[in-house]
């Protein structure tokens, strides 16, 4: 199993767990624990690995992120445009992936919730904790998620595991710690790393436990409700597909051709080797030097902007990730019969942006951000595990929106900086 990628790993722990579940049942078992038992079990020793990296590696990915920004060169004009655009793009994307997941509403089945298909139930006090979390009937409540997200103490914040505050005073953090003399800084810097780094590591380590942690899930699905969990599955996966299809042929276009003046048709064959090998490598960091050369070279992007904004893009423009993000979150709602109001849904929007930031980089990326959001709103995490079984064809589609959307974006700063050479017509 060491020699095969993770995602087969993960796809023979779902096949397994088909059988296993469907063969077992929920009384079966050996001794005096259920199958079921076990299967649930080893789903909740997963999950909890995944709640033990949230508040080190959303801190350390957030710091790093803004400080290696702050720290640039080209932070002033450049910088702005680029980060303008980035901010511009992901929120559109969130926003795409709201219209659809309310419109094709996944986690509805016949009018109902999907929660009993997927087994995912919540008692009375459970939904009144997570609705009272962020949630009032009055959208107002807009004004008191601001703050919140200003924490009166950051520690208490951590042991809560309340992830808002700790996002907003992460960016606090990294944009001030560029601001301090250069030595100081530097120490700054190379310990954030450093805890970047490793908690990356340690977040590859949990995930090689996938295999296992996804197959008690499903396995407990399965065994629970049977093989109508997929049913809803599929609708989510066509939501999050059309949602995505919607963003790379409609939006971006659009921003191109309003923004940049520039033919989006030509463009999308510039960049499409990159684009390939986006989608067959699910990994945007190895497609980053593909996707400079067909900006300099297909696209006749300059190469100060392509080395300024194509390598910031790879680590803070995550559109594709921040639509599946939302996607996925709102899905869970439906599912669990929650009725979100406009101040919940504002929540999920904004802590997409900010986590698609955060995570950018990191292995299993969206998995650890549903998870940030889920707990921020309240709802429990079993459902993850089952977000999965579509996560491997979902994850090539958004790594191929991210890498465009970087592309794009250093068109369109380009074309303000009044490059030549670029496709216009």
């Amino acid at each position: 199993m060491k020699k095969l990628e993770l995602h087969w790993q993960i796809l023979i722990g779902i096949v397994l767990a088909l059988v296993a579940g469907s063969l077992t049942g929920t009384t079966a078992g050996l001794g005096g624990a259920t199958f079921y038992q076990v299967y649930d079990f080893v789903g909740t020793i997963f999950l909890n690995g995944l709640r033990m990296v949230i508040v080190p590696l959303v801190v350390s990915s957030i710091i790093t992120g803004i400080a290696s920004v702050g720290s640039g060169s080209d932070l002033g004009r450049l910088g702005l445009k680029t980060m303008g655009c980035f901010a511009l793009f992901t929120s559109s994307a969130i926003l795409v992936g709201l219209f659809f997941v309310t419109v094709m509403s996944p986690g509805l089945r016949d009018g109902e919730p999907a929660g009993a298909q997927l087994n995912l139930t919540l008692d009375g006090a459970q939904v009144n904790s997570a609705l009272s979390n962020i949630q009032t009937t009055d959208s107002s409540d807009i004004l008191g998620i601001f703050l919140r997200m200003v924490p009166t103490n950051i520690i208490g914040s951590a042991v809560a595991g309340d992830v808002m505050p700790l996002i907003f005073f992460s960016l606090l953090f990294g944009y001030f710690m560029t601001k301090v003399p250069q030595r100081q800084a530097e120490v700054l810097l190379s310990f954030w790393q450093g805890v970047n780094e490793t908690m990356m590591f340690i977040t590859m380590w949990v995930m090689k436990f996938a295999p296992i942690g996804v197959f008690g899930l499903i396995a407990r699905t399965i065994a629970s409700t049977g093989f109508a969990a997929f049913i809803p599955l599929l609708v989510f996966f066509f939501t999050v597909t059309f949602a995505l299809l919607f963003h790379i042929f409609i939006v971006l276009p659009l921003y191109l051709r309003l923004l940049g003046k520039v033919n989006p048709l030509k463009h999308l064959v510039a960049m499409s080797p990159a684009l390939l090998m986006a989608f067959s490598s699910a990994s945007s960091n190895a497609t980053l030097p593909m996707n400079m050369e067909c900006l300099r070279n297909n696209a006749g992007v300059s190469e100060r902007v392509t080395n300024f904004v194509l390598p910031l893009g790879a680590t803070l423009n995550m559109d594709g990730t921040a639509l599946y993000e939302c996607v996925a979150v709102i899905f869970l709602a439906q599912a669990y019969g929650l009725e979100l109001s406009f101040a919940t849904q504002f929540t999920v929007v904004l802590l997409s942006l900010l986590t698609s930031v955060g995570m950018a980089g990191i292995p299993a990326a969206s998995l650890v951000a549903i998870t940030v959001i889920l707990s921020a709103i309240g709802l429990p995490l079993e459902a993850v595990g089952l977000l999965l079984v579509t996560d491997r064809i979902l994850d090539m589609m958004r790594t191929a929106i991210n890498v465009y959307s970087d592309s794009c974006c250093a068109v369109i700063v380009a074309r303000s900086e009044h490059e030549t050479g670029i496709l216009v017509s």
